[in-house]
């Protein structure tokens, strides 16, 4: 806990986002969850944390580090957060090996096996020589470590074997063996050519399987086939780098240019996180430590044979769906799915879709008929994370080609994204698109969609990315709306992108960095002011991080008056409910369960007649000061109770809603007599009887 500029205890944010994530790695450990999902759950931890370290801890360690006297506070207190972070991060590195070794030995009892090198019969091991001739071969290739300098230019995301190679005398026994010449050799698993696991022939009726290490590790005599060594052994480790891109501030090239160079600079960042095998020879981890060149500020962890438990993430189910969450079918709503023009329904009365309940297929029926429509006239959109293979691409390209004005702003800056969103932008220019790169220093996070017709103008405003994939897992809003004030404002949006430096006024919208934060301080305070005057009063909401000193000392500042607060926070959250005086009226969950929960949706009460906003923006102040946010206002009273029952569910689940208490605790709540009640299967129920009316 610590004290912030405006003197309220908080929970600083780095700390926050590690009780989160070890809020999904307590999924794992649920008997409740089905084991392929808790094994899936452990390979996004696994995930979260490398993403972490590779952003988060390698933002403090190069503040920690800094030596200008200006800023020592700062690098003070980022070596103190570092320390707790380290701390917190062994204690629950002991937690993740426990865990991860109870579900693989509850996937034994089930039937499916995952067996090591040691374990393997004749025929398995007939197979994997197999396997090594037919995919294998050729794409293990192996670097000698005394001729490798530093390991700047290796992949971060990626797992590897040390190895160790001895000429032996074979005619001793193993403990007498004479190691007549040794070297060593560093060599990648190909995951992505093999991917991460291998199916085996089936055992006694078991389904088996391998990892790729193992098999690489049964491989050795042949991938080293040719040299002299006749013993091997092999120990994994993997490190990760600072993600942090060089971006040179030089008038004379493009932003696009810049982002270019950015992406290759992240290939060369510094390791500053290591695991590694805690059974690797010490002369053998010696190497490995001076190629990554680790110094003390690094975290260097001894850990289990294996790592880079994020491919647990696609972890083969071996036809065993009983092992796997029940399938819940995306919606087709039928205003989206007849033969009827969308922009009609639309004109009609505002639409919405909470995916991944509904399907995203609503958006993409929106933008194709925008694409073919001879009416339409200009389509614009904002986009910041794509498909593999976007349909909304696709759309988008079909519109220039027939003839619309379409101007589609890219954000080249979506981190780990950047490299994909330059190769789209490429294709989408290609084919006559207006493509902006939006403005330097502000990034463009909002979700926003404009089409004009002859007839009139629409908007599509959204919580998440326009994006197909992250429509099945994450849950977000989208409304449809012809309102026009609201399509107005959008379209200022895009003006403002375009020239981000002349005044523009938004006469419904919340945008930031323009007029996002004074509004919402004033509506928490409007609700303070409402209290003393003994009208209804309350603050509801849902967001997926709270760190803004700012909004959360006006937070603060509401429940200390009574003002009723009830927050859902997936993540980062600097708020401490339940304090004295400070606190009382505070209550905050976070769930955690199947889908990621991703929508942003503001509930203040507003003296009974209740204020609805949903957008893109987080409480933090990258979200209010540093990007181009958007939050719109809902007017349609059908669709505001939808967003209050959104958040209404979620506050009253208690099977998956954990209490978040700010000191990582972050348990269950008690069901005593209330009957459980899980908030996406119950939103997913409410929405199917819906649909059948």
């Amino acid at each position: 806990m610590t004290k912030s500029k405006t003197q309220y205890p908080t929970v600083e944010r780095d700390i926050s986002w590690m009780y989160f994530n070890h809020r999904i790695l307590q999924e794992g450990r649920r008997s409740d969850v089905p084991l392929l999902e808790r094994l899936s759950f452990l390979g996004i931890y696994s995930n979260n944390l490398d993403e972490f370290f590779r952003v988060r801890v390698a933002t403090l360690n190069r503040i920690a580090q800094t030596d200008k006297k200006s800023i020592k506070q700062e690098a003070d207190q980022a070596e103190q957060t570092l320390g707790e972070i380290n701390k917190l991060n062994t204690e629950y590195i002991k937690e993740f090996a426990e865990t991860t070794d109870m579900v693989i030995r509850s996937l034994e009892e089930q039937g499916v096996c995952l067996l090591t090198d040691k374990e393997t019969d004749e025929e398995q091991k007939m197979f994997v020589r197999q396997f090594f001739r037919d995919k294998l071969n050729g794409t293990t290739l192996p670097l000698w470590f005394k001729g490798i300098n530093q390991m700047e230019d290796e992949e971060d995301d990626a797992i590897y074997l040390a190895v160790k190679l001895s000429v032996c005398d074979e005619e001793k026994e193993d403990k007498q063996k004479k190691k007549l010449k040794k070297d060593y050799a560093l060599l990648q698993i190909p995951v992505k050519q093999v991917g991460r696991f291998l199916r085996l022939p089936d055992k006694e009726g078991k389904a088996c399987l391998m990892w790729m290490d193992d098999v690489v590790r049964l491989c050795l005599p042949w991938i080293f086939a040719g040299t002299e060594y006749n013993h091997f052994e092999a120990y994994a480790f993997k490190f990760t780098k600072d993600a942090e891109m060089e971006m040179e501030n030089d008038m004379e090239h493009s932003k696009l240019q810049k982002v270019q160079k950015g992406v290759k600079s992240r290939k060369n960042g510094v390791p500053l996180r290591v695991l590694y095998d805690k059974d690797t020879p010490k002369d053998l981890l010696k190497i490995i430590k001076e190629k990554l060149n680790v110094d003390k500020l690094d975290t260097i962890l001894a850990s289990g044979r294996y790592h880079n438990h994020k491919d647990f993430m696609s972890f083969p189910d071996c036809g065993r769906k009983d092992l796997k969450f029940a399938p819940m079918t995306s919606i087709h709503l039928q205003q989206f799915a007849g033969k009827e023009s969308v922009f009609d329904v639309i004109r009609r009365e505002d639409q919405f879709i909470h995916v991944p309940y509904h399907s995203f297929d609503a958006y993409l029926r929106f933008l194709r008929e925008a694409a073919v429509n001879p009416d339409v006239k200009s389509i614009k959109t904002t986009l910041y994370r794509l498909a593999k293979d976007s349909k909304v691409i696709e759309s988008l390209i079909m519109a220039a080609k027939n003839k619309k004005k379409v101007t589609v702003v890219i954000e080249l800056l979506a981190r780990f994204d950047e490299a994909s969103n330059i190769k789209w932008s490429s294709k989408l220019r290609e084919a006559g698109v207006n493509v902006v790169y939006g403005i330097e220093g502000l990034k463009i996070h909002s979700k926003i969609t404009h089409v004009e017709t002859r007839y009139g103008c629409y908007a599509v405003i959204g919580t998440g990315n326009f994006h197909e994939g992250n429509a099945k897992v994450y849950t977000d809003c989208m409304l449809f709306t012809a309102i026009k004030p609201i399509v107005k404002d959008v379209e200022r949006v895009f003006e403002f992108i375009m020239s981000p430096f002349l005044p523009m006024k938004f006469s419904e919208l919340l945008v930031s960095p323009n007029s996002m934060k004074p509004a919402l301080l004033k509506l928490v305070n409007t609700e303070i002011q409402n209290h003393r005057l003994g009208k209804p009063a309350y603050i509801r909401m849902k967001v997926n991080h709270i760190t803004d000193p700012d909004m959360v000392a006006a937070l603060y500042r509401a429940s200390s008056e009574g003002v009723p607060v009830d927050i859902l926070c997936r993540g980062n959250c600097a708020l401490i409910p339940g304090l004295k005086g400070v606190s009382e009226t505070m209550h905050i969950r976070g769930i955690i369960d199947r889908y990621l929960e991703h929508s942003r949706i503001l509930l203040f009460c507003n003296g009974g007649d209740e204020r609805c906003y949903i957008g893109s923006a987080d409480w933090m102040p990258r979200n209010l000061v540093n990007r181009i946010e958007v939050l719109t206002p809902i007017y349609n009273e059908r669709i505001k109770k939808e967003m209050a029952y959104v958040v209404e569910a979620g506050l009253k689940d208690n099977v998956q809603a954990r209490i978040v208490d700010g000191k990582g605790g972050d348990h269950l709540p008690e069901l005593g007599d209330e009957p459980p009640f899980r908030s996406q299967a119950e939103l997913y129920k409410h929405y199917m009887e819906a649909e059948k009316g």
